[in-house]
Protein backbone atom coordinates (compact mmCIF):
# COMPACT_ATOMS: atom_id res chain seq x y z
CA UNK A 1 0.00 0.00 0.00
CA UNK A 2 1.38 3.41 -1.00
CA UNK A 3 1.66 5.82 1.89
CA UNK A 4 2.02 9.59 2.10
CA UNK A 5 2.39 12.04 4.93
CA UNK A 6 -0.18 14.65 5.94
CA UNK A 7 1.25 16.63 8.81
CA UNK A 8 2.81 13.96 11.02
CA UNK A 9 0.32 11.20 10.28
CA UNK A 10 0.61 8.49 7.65
CA UNK A 11 -2.14 8.64 5.07
CA UNK A 12 -3.32 6.36 2.27
CA UNK A 13 -2.92 7.58 -1.31
CA UNK A 14 -6.27 7.42 -3.15
CA UNK A 15 -5.28 9.22 -6.34
CA UNK A 16 -2.51 10.91 -8.28
CA UNK A 17 -2.77 14.04 -10.37
CA UNK A 18 -0.99 17.26 -11.25
CA UNK A 19 -1.44 20.63 -9.60
CA UNK A 20 0.18 24.08 -9.59
CA UNK A 21 2.41 25.84 -7.08
CA UNK A 22 0.42 28.72 -5.53
CA UNK A 23 3.55 30.90 -5.61
CA UNK A 24 5.03 30.37 -9.09
CA UNK A 25 2.42 28.43 -11.10
CA UNK A 26 4.87 25.59 -11.70
CA UNK A 27 3.15 22.38 -12.76
CA UNK A 28 3.87 19.83 -10.03
CA UNK A 29 2.83 16.25 -9.36
CA UNK A 30 0.31 15.82 -6.55
CA UNK A 31 -1.29 13.08 -4.50
CA UNK A 32 -4.75 12.79 -3.05
CA UNK A 33 -4.44 11.26 0.38
CA UNK A 34 -6.97 9.99 2.90
CA UNK A 35 -6.44 10.80 6.54
CA UNK A 36 -8.75 11.25 9.52
CA UNK A 37 -11.86 10.71 7.40
CA UNK A 38 -10.97 13.45 4.90
CA UNK A 39 -9.20 13.82 1.56
CA UNK A 40 -6.20 16.15 1.23
CA UNK A 41 -4.13 17.18 -1.78
CA UNK A 42 -0.39 17.08 -1.18
CA UNK A 43 2.22 18.63 -3.50
CA UNK A 44 5.79 19.88 -3.38
CA UNK A 45 7.31 22.69 -5.46
CA UNK A 46 11.12 22.39 -5.73
CA UNK A 47 11.42 26.13 -5.12
CA UNK A 48 8.58 26.94 -2.69
CA UNK A 49 8.16 23.72 -0.74
CA UNK A 50 5.21 21.61 0.34
CA UNK A 51 1.53 22.47 0.33
CA UNK A 52 -1.05 20.23 2.02
CA UNK A 53 -4.64 21.40 1.53
CA UNK A 54 -8.07 20.08 2.38
CA UNK A 55 -9.55 18.72 -0.87
CA UNK A 56 -12.80 16.99 0.16
CA UNK A 57 -14.18 17.03 3.67
CA UNK A 58 -15.37 13.40 3.77
CA UNK A 59 -13.48 10.36 2.50
CA UNK A 60 -16.66 8.30 2.82
CA UNK A 61 -18.51 10.63 0.46
CA UNK A 62 -15.48 10.80 -1.84
CA UNK A 63 -15.51 7.03 -2.32
CA UNK A 64 -19.30 6.92 -2.79
CA UNK A 65 -19.19 9.72 -5.37
CA UNK A 66 -16.25 8.14 -7.19
CA UNK A 67 -18.48 5.22 -8.25
CA UNK A 68 -20.28 7.62 -10.59
CA UNK A 69 -17.14 8.88 -12.36
CA UNK A 70 -17.70 9.17 -16.09
CA UNK A 71 -15.48 10.52 -18.85
CA UNK A 72 -17.51 12.37 -21.45
CA UNK A 73 -17.47 12.78 -25.20
CA UNK A 74 -14.94 15.58 -25.36
CA UNK A 75 -14.85 17.82 -28.42
CA UNK A 76 -14.41 16.60 -32.00
CA UNK A 77 -13.33 20.02 -33.29
CA UNK A 78 -11.06 21.52 -30.57
CA UNK A 79 -9.56 24.97 -31.10
CA UNK A 80 -6.14 23.66 -30.08
CA UNK A 81 -5.13 21.12 -32.70
CA UNK A 82 -1.65 20.08 -31.54
CA UNK A 83 -1.35 16.95 -29.44
CA UNK A 84 1.65 18.45 -27.61
CA UNK A 85 -0.43 20.29 -25.04
CA UNK A 86 0.23 20.77 -21.33
CA UNK A 87 -2.90 20.96 -19.18
CA UNK A 88 -3.87 23.49 -17.87
CA UNK A 89 -1.61 25.90 -19.79
CA UNK A 90 -2.66 25.22 -23.40
CA UNK A 91 -6.41 25.85 -23.43
CA UNK A 92 -8.55 25.57 -25.32
CA UNK A 93 -10.36 23.54 -25.74
CA UNK A 94 -7.62 21.05 -26.50
CA UNK A 95 -7.85 17.45 -27.82
CA UNK A 96 -7.39 16.12 -24.28
CA UNK A 97 -10.47 17.77 -22.85
CA UNK A 98 -13.08 15.20 -21.81
CA UNK A 99 -16.31 17.21 -21.62
CA UNK A 100 -18.26 19.32 -24.07
CA UNK A 101 -19.59 22.70 -22.93
CA UNK A 102 -22.64 22.26 -20.70
CA UNK A 103 -22.78 25.94 -19.70
CA UNK A 104 -20.87 28.70 -21.48
CA UNK A 105 -19.98 31.90 -19.64
CA UNK A 106 -19.69 35.15 -21.55
CA UNK A 107 -18.16 37.98 -19.53
CA UNK A 108 -19.99 41.07 -20.79
CA UNK A 109 -18.23 43.48 -18.42
CA UNK A 110 -15.67 43.46 -15.63
CA UNK A 111 -17.33 46.48 -14.03
CA UNK A 112 -19.31 45.95 -10.82
CA UNK A 113 -21.29 48.18 -8.49
CA UNK A 114 -20.19 46.17 -5.43
CA UNK A 115 -16.79 45.45 -3.89
CA UNK A 116 -16.76 41.89 -2.50
CA UNK A 117 -13.45 40.69 -1.05
CA UNK A 118 -13.85 37.11 -2.32
CA UNK A 119 -14.73 38.04 -5.92
CA UNK A 120 -12.62 36.75 -8.80
CA UNK A 121 -12.17 40.14 -10.47
CA UNK A 122 -13.46 43.63 -11.13
CA UNK A 123 -12.47 46.64 -13.20
CA UNK A 124 -10.83 48.96 -10.68
CA UNK A 125 -8.36 46.33 -9.53
CA UNK A 126 -7.61 45.41 -13.16
CA UNK A 127 -7.10 49.02 -14.27
CA UNK A 128 -9.09 48.61 -17.48
CA UNK A 129 -12.64 48.01 -18.66
CA UNK A 130 -13.38 44.86 -20.61
CA UNK A 131 -16.68 44.92 -22.48
CA UNK A 132 -16.87 42.91 -25.71
CA UNK A 133 -18.96 44.39 -28.48
CA UNK A 134 -22.29 42.97 -29.63
CA UNK A 135 -20.63 41.57 -32.75
CA UNK A 136 -17.84 39.95 -30.72
CA UNK A 137 -20.50 38.32 -28.54
CA UNK A 138 -22.30 37.08 -31.64
CA UNK A 139 -19.08 35.49 -32.91
CA UNK A 140 -18.48 33.80 -29.53
CA UNK A 141 -22.03 32.41 -29.68
CA UNK A 142 -21.51 31.06 -33.19
CA UNK A 143 -18.27 29.43 -32.12
CA UNK A 144 -20.14 27.60 -29.36
CA UNK A 145 -22.90 26.54 -31.75
CA UNK A 146 -20.25 25.02 -34.01
CA UNK A 147 -18.97 22.74 -31.26
CA UNK A 148 -19.18 19.03 -32.07
CA UNK A 149 -20.53 16.47 -31.33
CA UNK A 150 -22.86 18.47 -29.06
CA UNK A 151 -23.42 22.13 -30.01
CA UNK A 152 -23.63 24.42 -27.00
CA UNK A 153 -27.16 25.47 -26.13
CA UNK A 154 -26.88 27.15 -22.73
CA UNK A 155 -25.21 30.52 -22.06
CA UNK A 156 -24.70 32.50 -18.89
CA UNK A 157 -24.03 36.23 -19.06
CA UNK A 158 -21.66 37.14 -16.27
CA UNK A 159 -19.18 39.75 -15.10
CA UNK A 160 -18.59 41.90 -13.13
CA UNK A 161 -22.23 42.88 -12.99
CA UNK A 162 -23.84 42.37 -16.42
CA UNK A 163 -26.79 44.67 -15.63
CA UNK A 164 -24.41 47.65 -15.68
CA UNK A 165 -24.45 47.35 -19.47
CA UNK A 166 -27.38 49.36 -20.82
CA UNK A 167 -27.36 47.19 -23.95
CA UNK A 168 -27.86 43.96 -21.99
CA UNK A 169 -31.31 43.40 -23.60
CA UNK A 170 -29.69 43.65 -27.05
CA UNK A 171 -27.05 41.09 -26.02
CA UNK A 172 -29.79 38.68 -24.96
CA UNK A 173 -31.62 39.23 -28.23
CA UNK A 174 -28.46 38.35 -30.19
CA UNK A 175 -28.08 35.08 -28.27
CA UNK A 176 -31.70 34.16 -28.94
CA UNK A 177 -31.21 35.01 -32.62
CA UNK A 178 -28.26 32.61 -32.68
CA UNK A 179 -30.52 29.81 -31.46
CA UNK A 180 -29.79 29.45 -27.74
CA UNK A 181 -32.70 28.02 -25.75
CA UNK A 182 -31.30 28.89 -22.34
CA UNK A 183 -29.88 32.33 -21.50
CA UNK A 184 -29.06 32.79 -17.82
CA UNK A 185 -28.15 36.10 -16.18
CA UNK A 186 -25.61 36.00 -13.34
CA UNK A 187 -26.42 39.09 -11.28
CA UNK A 188 -26.47 40.72 -7.86
CA UNK A 189 -29.97 41.92 -8.78
CA UNK A 190 -29.52 45.51 -7.63
CA UNK A 191 -30.46 47.19 -10.90
CA UNK A 192 -33.25 44.66 -11.49
CA UNK A 193 -34.68 45.56 -8.08
CA UNK A 194 -34.56 49.30 -8.76
CA UNK A 195 -35.33 49.50 -12.49
CA UNK A 196 -38.42 47.46 -13.40
CA UNK A 197 -38.52 48.70 -16.99
CA UNK A 198 -34.96 47.54 -17.60
CA UNK A 199 -35.79 44.14 -16.04
CA UNK A 200 -38.88 43.97 -18.28
CA UNK A 201 -36.76 44.54 -21.41
CA UNK A 202 -34.36 41.81 -20.25
CA UNK A 203 -37.31 39.43 -19.88
CA UNK A 204 -38.91 40.40 -23.19
CA UNK A 205 -35.69 39.73 -25.10
CA UNK A 206 -35.62 36.18 -23.76
CA UNK A 207 -33.70 35.73 -20.51
CA UNK A 208 -34.50 32.30 -19.06
CA UNK A 209 -33.28 32.47 -15.47
CA UNK A 210 -31.65 34.80 -12.96
CA UNK A 211 -28.59 33.30 -11.28
CA UNK A 212 -28.98 35.56 -8.27
CA UNK A 213 -26.28 36.14 -5.69
CA UNK A 214 -27.71 35.37 -2.24
CA UNK A 215 -25.26 34.84 0.60
CA UNK A 216 -27.68 34.57 3.52
CA UNK A 217 -31.00 35.51 5.07
CA UNK A 218 -29.68 38.26 7.35
CA UNK A 219 -27.90 41.59 6.76
CA UNK A 220 -24.84 40.21 8.56
CA UNK A 221 -24.37 37.28 6.17
CA UNK A 222 -25.62 39.01 3.03
CA UNK A 223 -24.67 42.69 3.23
CA UNK A 224 -24.36 43.06 -0.55
CA UNK A 225 -28.03 42.68 -1.53
CA UNK A 226 -30.08 41.67 1.52
CA UNK A 227 -32.26 44.78 1.25
CA UNK A 228 -32.77 44.41 -2.51
CA UNK A 229 -33.68 40.69 -2.60
CA UNK A 230 -37.43 41.21 -1.85
CA UNK A 231 -37.76 43.69 -4.74
CA UNK A 232 -35.87 41.38 -7.14
CA UNK A 233 -38.22 38.51 -6.26
CA UNK A 234 -41.31 40.68 -6.57
CA UNK A 235 -40.27 42.04 -9.97
CA UNK A 236 -39.42 38.51 -11.13
CA UNK A 237 -42.90 37.37 -10.05
CA UNK A 238 -44.54 40.10 -12.08
CA UNK A 239 -42.49 39.15 -15.14
CA UNK A 240 -42.49 35.38 -14.69
CA UNK A 241 -38.72 34.95 -14.52
CA UNK A 242 -37.37 31.95 -12.58
CA UNK A 243 -34.58 32.43 -10.04
CA UNK A 244 -31.65 30.34 -8.87
CA UNK A 245 -30.36 31.55 -5.50
CA UNK A 246 -26.56 31.36 -5.40
CA UNK A 247 -24.90 31.52 -1.98
CA UNK A 248 -21.11 31.73 -1.83
CA UNK A 249 -20.50 29.66 1.31
CA UNK A 250 -17.67 30.80 3.56
CA UNK A 251 -16.78 28.94 6.74
CA UNK A 252 -17.29 31.08 9.87
CA UNK A 253 -19.15 33.72 7.84
CA UNK A 254 -22.46 32.27 6.59
CA UNK A 255 -22.24 28.48 6.92
CA UNK A 256 -24.66 28.57 9.87
CA UNK A 257 -27.52 29.72 7.59
CA UNK A 258 -27.56 26.97 4.94
CA UNK A 259 -30.78 25.42 6.23
CA UNK A 260 -32.43 28.84 6.46
CA UNK A 261 -31.46 29.59 2.86
CA UNK A 262 -33.19 26.40 1.73
CA UNK A 263 -36.28 27.29 3.75
CA UNK A 264 -36.23 30.75 2.16
CA UNK A 265 -36.14 29.07 -1.25
CA UNK A 266 -39.21 26.99 -0.40
CA UNK A 267 -41.05 30.03 0.96
CA UNK A 268 -40.59 31.58 -2.49
CA UNK A 269 -40.91 28.37 -4.50
CA UNK A 270 -43.37 29.99 -6.89
CA UNK A 271 -40.40 31.85 -8.39
CA UNK A 272 -37.27 30.18 -6.93
CA UNK A 273 -36.28 27.09 -8.89
CA UNK A 274 -33.07 26.15 -7.12
CA UNK A 275 -30.54 26.99 -4.43
CA UNK A 276 -27.04 26.39 -5.74
CA UNK A 277 -24.39 26.60 -3.02
CA UNK A 278 -20.83 27.50 -4.01
CA UNK A 279 -18.14 26.81 -1.39
CA UNK A 280 -15.74 29.73 -1.63
CA UNK A 281 -12.72 29.63 -3.93
CA UNK A 282 -9.84 31.23 -2.03
CA UNK A 283 -8.27 33.21 -4.85
CA UNK A 284 -5.00 35.10 -4.48
CA UNK A 285 -2.38 34.47 -1.85
CA UNK A 286 -3.67 33.54 1.58
CA UNK A 287 -1.77 32.23 4.62
CA UNK A 288 -2.60 28.70 5.76
CA UNK A 289 -4.27 29.90 8.97
CA UNK A 290 -6.60 32.15 6.98
CA UNK A 291 -7.41 29.33 4.56
CA UNK A 292 -8.30 27.03 7.46
CA UNK A 293 -10.58 29.75 8.82
CA UNK A 294 -12.57 30.12 5.58
CA UNK A 295 -12.15 26.77 3.75
CA UNK A 296 -15.29 24.70 3.38
CA UNK A 297 -15.93 21.82 0.98
CA UNK A 298 -19.00 20.16 -0.51
CA UNK A 299 -19.24 17.40 2.16
CA UNK A 300 -18.93 20.00 4.92
CA UNK A 301 -21.89 21.92 3.46
CA UNK A 302 -23.95 18.77 3.03
CA UNK A 303 -23.37 17.73 6.64
CA UNK A 304 -24.37 21.19 7.85
CA UNK A 305 -27.55 21.07 5.78
CA UNK A 306 -28.47 17.74 7.37
CA UNK A 307 -27.92 19.25 10.83
CA UNK A 308 -29.71 22.51 10.08
CA UNK A 309 -32.78 20.80 8.58
CA UNK A 310 -33.18 18.41 11.50
CA UNK A 311 -32.21 15.45 9.32
CA UNK A 312 -34.92 16.11 6.70
CA UNK A 313 -32.26 16.47 3.98
CA UNK A 314 -29.71 13.79 4.89
CA UNK A 315 -26.20 13.29 3.56
CA UNK A 316 -27.15 10.27 1.45
CA UNK A 317 -29.75 12.29 -0.50
CA UNK A 318 -26.96 13.91 -2.53
CA UNK A 319 -25.41 12.61 -5.73
CA UNK A 320 -22.42 13.86 -7.76
CA UNK A 321 -22.98 15.63 -11.08
CA UNK A 322 -21.98 12.69 -13.38
CA UNK A 323 -24.51 10.38 -11.70
CA UNK A 324 -27.12 11.66 -14.18
CA UNK A 325 -25.24 10.43 -17.29
CA UNK A 326 -27.42 7.26 -17.65
CA UNK A 327 -30.32 9.61 -18.44
CA UNK A 328 -28.30 11.04 -21.33
CA UNK A 329 -27.35 7.56 -22.50
CA UNK A 330 -30.99 6.45 -22.60
CA UNK A 331 -32.02 9.46 -24.69
CA UNK A 332 -29.08 8.77 -27.01
CA UNK A 333 -30.17 5.15 -27.37
CA UNK A 334 -33.68 6.29 -28.28
CA UNK A 335 -32.69 9.07 -30.69
CA UNK A 336 -29.39 7.68 -32.06
CA UNK A 337 -27.86 11.15 -31.66
CA UNK A 338 -25.23 12.53 -29.23
CA UNK A 339 -26.94 14.38 -26.39
CA UNK A 340 -26.10 16.99 -23.79
CA UNK A 341 -24.08 15.29 -21.05
CA UNK A 342 -22.88 16.38 -17.59
CA UNK A 343 -19.52 14.64 -17.29
CA UNK A 344 -17.77 16.86 -14.74
CA UNK A 345 -15.35 15.31 -12.25
CA UNK A 346 -17.23 13.59 -9.43
CA UNK A 347 -15.94 16.00 -6.75
CA UNK A 348 -16.82 19.17 -8.71
CA UNK A 349 -20.49 19.27 -7.79
CA UNK A 350 -23.46 17.52 -6.23
CA UNK A 351 -27.21 17.86 -6.19
CA UNK A 352 -30.57 16.56 -5.07
CA UNK A 353 -34.28 17.29 -5.48
CA UNK A 354 -36.35 18.13 -2.42
CA UNK A 355 -40.15 18.25 -2.43
CA UNK A 356 -42.35 20.25 -0.08
CA UNK A 357 -45.31 18.30 1.31
CA UNK A 358 -47.20 20.28 3.89
CA UNK A 359 -44.63 21.38 6.44
CA UNK A 360 -42.11 18.67 5.52
CA UNK A 361 -39.18 18.67 3.14
CA UNK A 362 -38.94 15.32 1.36
CA UNK A 363 -35.77 14.48 -0.60
CA UNK A 364 -36.14 12.40 -3.73
CA UNK A 365 -34.32 9.49 -2.07
CA UNK A 366 -37.15 9.16 0.46
CA UNK A 367 -39.52 7.74 -2.15
CA UNK A 368 -37.34 6.76 -5.14
CA UNK A 369 -34.52 4.23 -5.11
CA UNK A 370 -32.23 6.56 -7.05
CA UNK A 371 -29.22 4.24 -7.04
CA UNK A 372 -31.30 1.32 -8.30
CA UNK A 373 -33.07 3.46 -10.86
CA UNK A 374 -29.82 4.85 -12.31
CA UNK A 375 -28.34 1.37 -12.55
CA UNK A 376 -31.48 0.10 -14.27
CA UNK A 377 -31.33 3.01 -16.71
CA UNK A 378 -27.78 2.09 -17.69
CA UNK A 379 -28.64 -1.63 -17.91
CA UNK A 380 -31.48 -0.71 -20.29
CA UNK A 381 -29.08 1.29 -22.45
CA UNK A 382 -26.55 -1.54 -22.46
CA UNK A 383 -29.25 -4.00 -23.57
CA UNK A 384 -30.21 -1.77 -26.51
CA UNK A 385 -26.56 -1.34 -27.49
CA UNK A 386 -26.09 -5.12 -27.34
CA UNK A 387 -28.79 -5.57 -29.97
CA UNK A 388 -31.98 -6.03 -27.95
CA UNK A 389 -35.17 -4.81 -29.60
CA UNK A 390 -35.35 -1.13 -28.71
CA UNK A 391 -39.11 -0.90 -28.41
CA UNK A 392 -39.57 -4.06 -26.36
CA UNK A 393 -36.74 -3.01 -24.05
CA UNK A 394 -38.28 0.43 -23.56
CA UNK A 395 -41.69 -1.11 -22.91
CA UNK A 396 -40.14 -3.28 -20.19
CA UNK A 397 -38.38 -0.20 -18.78
CA UNK A 398 -41.69 1.66 -18.54
CA UNK A 399 -43.40 -1.33 -16.93
CA UNK A 400 -40.63 -1.67 -14.35
CA UNK A 401 -40.58 2.00 -13.30
CA UNK A 402 -42.88 1.28 -10.38
CA UNK A 403 -40.28 -1.02 -8.79
CA UNK A 404 -38.20 1.99 -7.80
CA UNK A 405 -41.00 4.14 -6.38
CA UNK A 406 -42.37 3.93 -2.84
CA UNK A 407 -45.93 5.13 -3.36
CA UNK A 408 -46.58 5.40 0.38
CA UNK A 409 -43.74 7.86 0.96
CA UNK A 410 -44.05 10.05 -2.14
CA UNK A 411 -45.37 13.65 -1.85
CA UNK A 412 -49.16 13.80 -1.93
CA UNK A 413 -50.71 14.31 -5.36
CA UNK A 414 -47.49 13.54 -7.25
CA UNK A 415 -47.84 10.86 -9.94
CA UNK A 416 -44.16 9.98 -10.10
CA UNK A 417 -44.42 7.11 -12.58
CA UNK A 418 -46.45 9.15 -15.08
CA UNK A 419 -44.04 12.09 -14.83
CA UNK A 420 -40.97 9.91 -15.33
CA UNK A 421 -42.57 8.24 -18.34
CA UNK A 422 -43.33 11.59 -19.98
CA UNK A 423 -39.92 13.06 -19.15
CA UNK A 424 -37.76 10.14 -20.30
CA UNK A 425 -39.77 8.60 -23.11
CA UNK A 426 -41.92 11.40 -24.55
CA UNK A 427 -39.41 14.22 -23.78
CA UNK A 428 -42.37 16.23 -22.49
CA UNK A 429 -40.95 19.52 -21.19
CA UNK A 430 -44.30 20.42 -19.65
CA UNK A 431 -43.94 17.37 -17.40
CA UNK A 432 -40.40 18.40 -16.59
CA UNK A 433 -41.79 21.79 -15.60
CA UNK A 434 -44.36 20.12 -13.35
CA UNK A 435 -41.56 18.18 -11.66
CA UNK A 436 -39.67 21.41 -11.01
CA UNK A 437 -42.74 23.27 -9.79
CA UNK A 438 -43.27 20.63 -7.11
CA UNK A 439 -39.61 20.49 -6.07
CA UNK A 440 -36.59 22.61 -5.27
CA UNK A 441 -33.30 21.58 -6.82
CA UNK A 442 -30.39 21.89 -4.40
CA UNK A 443 -26.96 22.06 -5.96
CA UNK A 444 -23.31 22.40 -4.97
CA UNK A 445 -20.45 23.56 -7.16
CA UNK A 446 -16.98 24.01 -5.69
CA UNK A 447 -14.64 25.94 -7.98
CA UNK A 448 -10.95 25.45 -7.31
CA UNK A 449 -8.10 27.75 -6.30
CA UNK A 450 -4.33 27.30 -6.53
CA UNK A 451 -4.12 25.52 -3.18
CA UNK A 452 -6.51 22.67 -4.02
CA UNK A 453 -5.94 22.67 -7.79
CA UNK A 454 -6.42 19.32 -9.53
CA UNK A 455 -5.66 19.06 -13.25
CA UNK A 456 -7.88 15.98 -13.57
CA UNK A 457 -10.83 18.16 -12.57
CA UNK A 458 -9.90 20.79 -15.17
CA UNK A 459 -9.76 18.16 -17.93
CA UNK A 460 -13.37 17.19 -17.17
CA UNK A 461 -14.74 20.70 -16.64
CA UNK A 462 -18.02 21.38 -18.45
CA UNK A 463 -18.45 25.06 -17.43
CA UNK A 464 -16.45 27.11 -19.90
CA UNK A 465 -15.70 30.72 -20.85
CA UNK A 466 -16.11 31.98 -24.41
CA UNK A 467 -13.48 34.48 -25.52
CA UNK A 468 -13.23 37.05 -28.34
CA UNK A 469 -10.27 35.14 -29.82
CA UNK A 470 -12.60 32.12 -30.24
CA UNK A 471 -10.94 30.05 -27.55
CA UNK A 472 -13.03 28.15 -24.99
CA UNK A 473 -11.46 27.99 -21.53
CA UNK A 474 -12.53 25.79 -18.57
CA UNK A 475 -13.74 27.78 -15.56
CA UNK A 476 -10.95 26.75 -13.21
CA UNK A 477 -8.26 27.54 -15.76
CA UNK A 478 -9.73 30.91 -16.69
CA UNK A 479 -10.23 32.23 -13.14
CA UNK A 480 -7.58 30.38 -11.14
CA UNK A 481 -4.79 31.19 -13.58
CA UNK A 482 -5.69 34.82 -14.40
CA UNK A 483 -2.10 35.67 -15.34
CA UNK A 484 -2.33 33.04 -18.08
CA UNK A 485 -5.91 33.53 -19.29
CA UNK A 486 -8.42 35.97 -17.83
CA UNK A 487 -6.29 39.05 -17.16
CA UNK A 488 -4.11 38.70 -20.25
CA UNK A 489 -7.04 38.20 -22.62
CA UNK A 490 -9.32 40.83 -21.11
CA UNK A 491 -6.57 43.42 -20.95
CA UNK A 492 -5.80 42.78 -24.61
CA UNK A 493 -9.44 43.42 -25.54
CA UNK A 494 -10.09 46.09 -22.90
CA UNK A 495 -9.30 49.78 -22.66
CA UNK A 496 -7.82 51.78 -19.73
CA UNK A 497 -10.41 53.03 -17.25
CA UNK A 498 -9.61 56.70 -17.85
CA UNK A 499 -10.05 56.29 -21.61
CA UNK A 500 -13.29 54.34 -21.17
CA UNK A 501 -14.69 57.04 -18.89
CA UNK A 502 -13.72 59.77 -21.35
CA UNK A 503 -15.39 57.96 -24.27
CA UNK A 504 -18.57 56.92 -22.45
CA UNK A 505 -18.99 59.80 -20.00
CA UNK A 506 -19.57 57.25 -17.22
CA UNK A 507 -17.74 56.51 -13.98
CA UNK A 508 -16.32 52.97 -13.93
CA UNK A 509 -15.36 53.33 -10.27
CA UNK A 510 -18.78 54.30 -8.91
CA UNK A 511 -20.11 51.76 -6.41
CA UNK A 512 -23.68 51.25 -5.30
CA UNK A 513 -24.59 53.42 -2.33
CA UNK A 514 -27.47 51.92 -0.42
CA UNK A 515 -29.98 54.36 1.07
CA UNK A 516 -31.82 52.82 4.01
CA UNK A 517 -33.16 55.96 5.68
CA UNK A 518 -33.55 59.70 4.95
CA UNK A 519 -30.59 60.43 7.26
CA UNK A 520 -28.32 58.69 4.75
CA UNK A 521 -29.31 60.95 1.86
Amino acid sequence: MVQAVVGKEEARVVGETFSVCPECNALVSAKLVEEDGKIYIEKICPEHGEVVELYFGSSKMYHRFSKYAHDGKGVENPNVTTMNYTCPFDCGLCPGHMSHTALANIVVTNRCDLFCWYCFFFAERAGYVYEPSIEQIREMARNLKNMRPVPGNSVQLTGGEPALRDDLPEIIRVLKEEGFDHVQLNTNGIRLARDFEFFKRVKEEGVSTLYLSFDGVTPETNPKNHWEIPAVLENARKLGVGIVLVPTVIKSVNDHELGDMIRFGFENADIVRSVNFQPVSLVGRMPRKERERFRITIPDCIKLIEEQTGGEIPEDAWFPVPSCTPVTHLVEAITNRPQYELSAHFVCGAGTYVFKDGGRMIPITSFIDVDGFLKYLQDTVDSIKAGANKYMTLAKFIWDLGKFINEEKKPSGLNVRRLLFKIFIKHDYRSLGEWHRRSLFLGMMHFMDKYNYDVERVRRCCIHYLLPDNRVIPFCAFNVLPEVYRDVIQKGYGIPIDEWERVTGKNAREYYRRVLSPSQE
